[in-house]
């Protein structure tokens, strides 16, 4: 498919290739954005890749838009495999306070819980982009069959490690933060660690399996992960 190529504001360019989401478009999402990253502009501030999207934000008094897209537009052909590809198993505690949430999924899909959490942890799942925090990987490859919209009215706290479905989405938040997603679940395991490097557990193109396991199962690994009693 060939790219379209808007302004995206005063600093910003879109190189959009609709809004599909497939692996084949995005890898190709990362092979453009690493060549932008590797020509090493001076004016390039940073790229942002997604689904199926890269945008690239430049430095507005050193360059001109048209000048960008010219420069970017001999990198759009650049091709290659997404770095990543590890298969990372994510254990998760479903339902209950750690997934408050699951029973209307259930409703919503005319489905039992357990149908939900069979569903949900039956795929490998695609590390397409990181976003919205650091860490925060959206996961393609959700059953259809368990997508729910999102809540009407956001949460003010999400827990650190929480499995959530927004639409035909799945993710895991990294941080304590405010969220919209339906939560089934939670994962005992740190995504986001300033102190490693790199500090973030998934990478774009890494694959994720998730892993039922009961609540005490939880209690242990988060206090081996988090080193800390879980409150």
């Amino acid at each position: 498919m060939k790219p379209e190529i808007r302004p995206a504001g005063d600093s910003a360019l879109l190189v959009s290739f609709g809004e599909v989401i497939d692996e084949e478009t995005n890898d190709r999402v990362h092979a453009i954005a690493r060549a932008i990253e590797k020509a090493d502009f001076e004016w390039l501030i940073e790229t942002v890749p997604a689904y199926s999207s890269i945008l690239v934000v430049y430095d507005a008094l050193k360059v001109s838009y048209t000048e960008v897209e010219a420069s970017i537009k001999p990198l759009l052909k650049a091709k290659g495999e997404v770095f990543g590809g590890r298969l990372v198993e994510v254990p998760v505690v479903y339902g209950g306070e750690y997934g408050p949430d699951i029973e209307f999924v259930a409703a919503h899909n005319g489905l039992s819980v357990d149908d939900v959490i069979k569903i949900h942890s039956r795929p490998v799942y695609r590390v397409y982009f990181l976003g919205f925090l650091p860490g925060f990987a959206y996961l393609g490859g959700m059953d259809e069959r368990i997508a729910t919209p999102r809540l009407e009215r956001p949460r003010l706290q999400v827990s650190a490690g929480s499995v959530g479905i927004a639409g035909r989405q799945t993710g895991i938040y990294p941080l304590e933060s405010p969220g919209g997603w339906r939560l089934i679940g939670r994962t005992p395991l740190r995504l986001f660690d300033p102190s490693k490097e790199p500090p973030t557990l998934l990478q774009p193109g890494d694959k994720v399996k998730f892993l039922p396991i009961d609540e005490e199962e939880f209690r242990e690994l988060y206090e081996k992960e988090w080193g800390g009693n879980f409150d």
